[in-house]
């Protein structure tokens, strides 16, 4: 198959940059499958100490990126004001 490639390339080399991405996303894909096959990473949960750590949040802390119902004016600034 990569022979048959190899001959595809040097008669249409505009092939070129498509052989590229495509072995760059077969790689990634398979270096990802191969990260979550390897087990738990990031996510998580501390069963005992902290089960539910989205009860610890104080009511005007914001932590989406838009919500539709906050009074933004109420809310709690980080940082100094301007």
């Amino acid at each position: 198959m990569i022979k048959t490639m190899f001959q595809h390339a040097k008669k249409h080399p505009g092939l070129i940059p498509q052989f590229v991405f495509l072995t760059v996303g077969l790689t990634g894909a398979t270096f990802y499958l191969i990260r979550l096959a390897r087990g738990p990473h990031v996510t998580l949960w501390d069963r005992r100490n902290n089960p539910e750590p989205w009860n610890k949040l104080d009511p005007t802390y914001q932590y989406k990126f838009v919500a539709v119902n906050t009074d933004y004016k109420n809310l709690k600034k980080d940082g100094p004001d301007f």
